[in-house]
């Protein structure tokens, strides 16, 4: 009887209590000075607009804000009225400091802290390369030294281009409405200085179902197009309106919305934009394209002075044009693994023969956006590494992790020539997976699980690299890496690389559940694994690990310790002085 009394007590005060609206930017949002955004206040009721009081530091909000908020009386999901709001869009604050905003609107109150932070007024690089394996994690990395370089009595035989970049920062990956995320709101955080929901870039997600009214910040290209001249370049081994690139230009609730990305990729217009997803760019007449209107985007780039270019081939050529923009789109979807393109020719290597790799992709952007006196940020991302460690192929995912080390390699080469130059190497996210030792085919039996090796029966993988070109000759040599994810689907695992095509870990049942791919049942001595999350999944998921983050030149001191995301972009902004009061 007590417990029940305590809990009346306690339902009555809550029932009384305030009701919280919400305010965007959110609370300990930081805030690039002079950099535009939207702030919204979000009511849980219908309330009246004289009711709404808004301060600034204890003031009426226009002496700070300087403009008049509108109000939206009701907003509706679907029939459902979700309360009443207040937006102010375009929004600048020009002076650095705490902005404690107080809202209250009848039973109503939120207060929530800014920091408006600013840059000196020199910049501390000219140019910027912010290389990002998507999905990158330590054992990635620590499987492409061994594979790529080899290893003896425990030492490894070599290192990779990121080995000698310093490990600068451990940067938190979680989203605003989760502990565990997703690509879009890893890669907004890097590229606006504001934490977002998963799915979300380049907004703050808020309750309407329209994905592209919710309030939006800057991007760093936008930052760039308003205060300097630098050239911007975009990379993807992905389709260019994948999370990772469209975050560095769009602005969505939800990151599926590929044909208005694109869209959005043209108003900002960077000088190079390389990698998959021609089908966006492409009018529904043609065959292939995914969009649901006659706009021509490869037209319309090549009608504002792109060079098009659609193979490795065609990218060489385009390279010499000296125009300074270049459209590379090399396949309608995201671009084959480097496995497949460069060795076994699987994937759909068949229908785009001809695809140039991340290196070659790099080393053209930077020769192309070099030719800028002002400078550059160019973003190069081997989105392979988290496509492939989804359904868990780990020997496509490792042999991209090498490629994406070249392309490091190619960054390094540009900044010993150019030391105005800043290298930032990270990835958005990590996945569950580790190394547990080797696999060796010739231990007896045919019970493949007896052959796995740990602690000293691991011994050593027999990778090779005769022909010196950085990549094992094979990846299903006798004594190989035994990588294991800590998460996925019901699955075979078959203890062996998957050289038919990537691997297909679950399918669908009739009871729309994912269940392990009855096609890899057969192998010799596959095992079962029982998965450990929802049916609904079918490949592995993300980690909430914290990324490592490594940085040289020119303003890497910006990148320490542990950061948030969103602190990467305030370096960034450091690195380039966006931050800087102009003047005229």
């Amino acid at each position: 009887m007590r417990k029940f009394v305590a809990a009346l007590v306690v339902s009555t005060a809550l029932a009384g209590a305030a009701q919280a609206a919400t305010v965007y930017p959110l609370d300990r949002a930081t805030i690039l000075a002079g950099s535009p955004f939207d702030f919204k206040v979000e009511f849980k009721s219908v309330v009246k607009p004289e009711d709404v009081k808004i301060t600034v530091n204890g003031q009426d909000y226009k002496a700070t804000l300087g403009k008049e908020v509108e109000f939206v009386a009701e907003e509706k999901s679907k029939d459902k009225v979700l309360g009443s709001a207040v937006i102010l869009r375009g929004l600048t604050i020009a002076n650095a400091g705490d902005y404690k905003i107080e809202v209250t609107a009848g039973s109503e109150t939120k207060s929530v802290t800014w920091n408006v932070y600013g840059t000196d007024a020199q910049p501390k690089a000219k140019n910027v390369i912010f290389l990002i394996a998507d999905g990158l994690s330590v054992a990635h990395r620590t499987a492409a030294r061994i594979m790529s370089k080899g290893m003896t009595e425990g030492k490894a035989d070599g290192r990779l281009n990121m080995d000698d970049i310093p490990p600068a920062a451990f940067v938190g990956t979680s989203a605003t409405d989760a502990v565990a995320t997703d690509s879009a709101n890893t890669m907004s955080a890097y590229m606006t200085g504001h934490k977002t929901a998963v799915n979300a870039i380049g907004v703050y997600a808020d309750r309407t179902p329209d994905s592209f009214d919710d309030p939006k910040v800057e991007t760093l290209a936008e930052a760039l197009r308003r205060q300097t001249k630098k050239s911007i370049g975009i990379i993807s081994t992905a389709e260019l309106q994948d999370a990772t690139p469209a975050a560095v230009v769009a602005h969505t609730r939800k990151r599926g919305d590929k044909a208005e990305i694109n869209g959005m990729l043209f108003d900002v217009k960077p000088d190079v934009v390389l990698g998959g997803g021609s089908a966006y760019f492409l009018p529904q007449s043609t065959p292939g394209s995914k969009r649901k209107d006659d706009k021509d985007y490869v037209k319309m780039f090549q009608d504002a002075g792109y060079t098009l270019a659609t193979s490795k081939s065609e990218l060489q050529t385009a390279a010499g044009t000296n125009t300074g923009k270049i459209l590379g789109l090399f396949h309608t979807g995201n671009m084959d693994t480097t496995l497949d393109r460069e060795f076994l020719k699987k994937g759909t290597t068949g229908k785009f023969p001809d695809q140039p790799g991340l290196v070659e992709m790099t080393k053209v952007a930077l020769d192309t956006l070099s030719k800028n006196p002002d400078g550059f940020f160019l973003m190069v991302e081997a989105a392979n590494v988290d496509k492939m460690s989804h359904p868990l192929d780990w020997d496509r995912a490792v042999v991209d992790t090498i490629e994406f080390d070249k392309a490091i390699g190619a960054a390094r080469e540009f900044a010993a020539k150019n030391p105005d130059t800043l290298i930032v190497v990270t990835g958005d996210h990590t996945h569950g997976v580790s190394i547990i030792g080797t696999v060796d085919d010739e231990k007896e039996g045919t019970d493949m699980r007896e052959k796995v090796g740990t602690y000293a029966e691991a011994g050593f993988p027999n990778y090779e690299d005769a022909n010196g070109d950085g990549y094992p000759d094979k990846v299903d040599v006798s004594r190989r890496l035994f990588l294991n994810a800590n998460n996925g689907p019901d699955h075979y695992e078959t203890f062996r690389p998957k050289l038919d095509g990537p691997f297909v870990p679950a399918i669908q049942n009739e009871k729309k559940e994912y269940v392990a791919n009855e096609q890899y049942k057969d192998v010799p001595g596959a095992v079962l694994v029982t998965g450990i999350i929802p049916k609904s999944a079918d490949s592995g998921v993300h980690a909430v690990d914290d990324i490592v983050l490594q940085a040289a030149g020119p303003g890497a001191e910006g990148f320490r310790g542990y950061m948030e995301q969103s602190d990467v972009y305030k370096a960034l902004a450091e690195a380039f002085a966006l931050g800087a009061k102009q003047t005229n």
